[in-house]
């Protein structure tokens, strides 16, 4: 008997996980629009009393575009307790000649950063801000810690031996997030069909919010950055 209960459950779950791939999901498609300089440059800081002994190279940001540094520097993503059809993510914060790399990332709760350390000397990762507090200690070359994001936020990552190195950590509350490009462009996909609040989060500028319902039709999203950019009636 228990059995025949155990088979009927089962064949209940595949036709439910079947009728589930049924429903009808769409893409947002957005650009990011950004019409001038928002951030400064960094250069790595020279050489000061916390390094003796070796010297690291001097990198400034990669982009020589300035406008297309800004875009890819944007975290998109939903508001809410949406649906996840694929579990947290491991994702990776390199630390290099003294820089984090990316300085930007996105990553949905749950999901767990590796901080490896690639410089040939100490780092020490540390945030001190609400959604993840961490320290993880000095570490020297080709060692590596992780740290797990369990709760939506922007989270800041800086180097106790290294005032210059910072880092953005930007955790959506589901998996429906993604970084622009350098063009601008960005793309969630398999979005269940509703009306959601989409974000744009720039380290500078800050969250920007707007209303998109979905359906299974990709809809256009533009975000103008920051605020008072968009165009004017006559300018379209």
């Amino acid at each position: 008997m228990s059995l025949m209960v155990g088979d009927t459950l089962g064949r209940v779950l595949c036709v439910s996980l079947f009728a589930a791939s049924l429903i009808p999901a769409g893409d947002i498609q957005g650009t990011i629009i950004v019409r001038r300089t928002l951030t400064k440059r960094r250069v790595t800081a020279s050489m000061g009393a916390y390094d003796r002994g070796v010297a690291v190279d001097l990198k400034k940001d990669s982009s020589a575009d300035s406008i297309s540094f800004e875009r890819e520097r944007v975290i998109v993503y939903l508001e809410g307790d949406l649906p996840s059809l694929a579990g947290a993510i491991t994702a990776e914060i390199d630390q290099e000649n003294r820089r984090f790399v990316p300085d930007t990332l996105w990553i949905p709760a749950g999901s767990t950063v590796s901080f490896p350390n690639l410089d040939p000397i100490f780092h020490n990762v540390f945030s001190l801000s609400k959604p993840k507090e961490f320290d993880l200690g000095n570490y020297t070359r080709d060692h590596t810690k992780s740290v797990v994001f369990s709760k939506p936020g922007v989270v800041f990552v800086n180097c106790h031996l290294h005032p210059n190195m910072s880092a953005a950590i930007v955790i959506s509350p589901n998996r429906f997030g993604v970084k622009a490009g350098p063009d601008g462009k960005f793309a969630l996909a398999g979005v269940p069909p509703g009306t959601y609040t989409i974000v744009a989060w720039h380290k500078t500028a800050g969250f920007f919010r707007q209303r998109v319902t979905v359906s299974d039709k990709p809809v256009a999203v533009e975000f103008f950055i920051p605020l008072g950019e968009n165009p004017t009636p006559h300018e379209n």
